[in-house]
């Protein structure tokens, strides 16, 4: 049995960390509220931004465009979305495990596949495992704004249009709820799927169709990589604040058991002396 100095100094250890991990929850709590706002806020933006490159591609038969247009694939690009930071649960390696497992299935060599990974976590996982890593990036920290991510999502969107690779997934945890996030791979590119529950508005183009494609169909992809980020930061901090919530729960059950165990170990320790006492008493009789 453990003396009662080492049950002691487990209770004194594992309050200090129930008290870390209920500071992080409290934390990514406060992270989330801003998060979820953020991601909830953006929904009209990209709302709007469909409906009309959909009122445009759909609307008229004339209207073309290379992301449009779905063609023979060769090599695949995988947009991963993680996080630089650990400690969120099943948050990253539910993502990772699902990306991993759909590029074994689906390819032979790394020449068939492409990987762009947003988060330290995902790039790490790739790297170790050698697999196609050909653009990354880490440390955006908890407020993204457009601008720190605009690089990667035009490099990315780039690449499309110039032949690295011909469709792009996107792989990323959808927020639903405080408690309930999802893996959901997307179809990025091409843009074959625009339909819009709103009916299509009719426009007037200057200084054409194409001319307005050019530009809007690059922004609106950018812009679902940029609404996937803020919905994956969401999904981070919500998990992270339930992941935190079962630390300090499991270790307050901790302190329970150890305070059991220190109270029968000091108990036995009352009765042993009192044994003593009694005993010696007897002797001196």
């Amino acid at each position: 049995m453990a003396s009662l100095r080492d049950i002691k100094t487990k209770i004194t250890s594992t309050k200090k960390t129930s008290q870390i991990t209920k500071a992080m929850q409290m934390v990514d709590a406060a992270k989330l509220n801003r998060a979820e706002l953020r991601a909830k806020g953006f929904n009209p933006y990209m709302e709007k931004i469909q409906e009309v490159v959909a009122s445009i591609a759909l609307g008229s038969s004339s209207a073309e465009h290379p992301m449009l247009n779905s063609r023979e694939v060769k090599r695949t690009g995988y947009l991963v979305i993680t996080s630089d930071r650990g400690l969120a649960g099943a948050f990253n390696s539910s993502v990772l495990r699902a990306v991993y497992q759909t590029i074994e299935s689906r390819h032979q060599s790394k020449d068939e596949y492409a990987i762009i990974v947003i988060g330290k976590i995902g790039a790490e996982f790739f790297r170790k495992r050698n697999m196609n890593v050909i653009s990354q990036l880490t440390g955006i920290g908890d407020d993204i704004s457009f601008s720190s991510i605009q690089d990667i999502a035009r490099k990315t969107v780039e690449m499309y249009g110039d032949g690295t690779f011909d469709e792009l997934n996107m792989f990323y945890n959808h927020y639903i709820s405080a408690i309930s996030q999802e893996v959901t791979q997307k179809k990025l590119l091409p843009l074959s799927d625009l339909a819009t529950s709103s009916k299509l508005m009719s426009y007037e183009f200057e200084p054409s169709e194409e001319a307005i494609l050019d530009v809007l169909l690059p922004q609106y992809a950018e812009s679902l990589i940029y609404g996937a980020l803020l919905d994956s930061k969401a999904s981070e901090h919500a998990s992270r604040m339930t992941a935190m919530k079962n630390a300090t729960d499991n270790a307050n059950d901790l302190i329970h058991e150890y305070t059991l165990s220190y109270n029968r170990a000091r108990q036995a320790a009352i009765t042993q002396e009192i044994t003593e006492i009694v005993g010696g008493a007897a002797a001196l009789e």
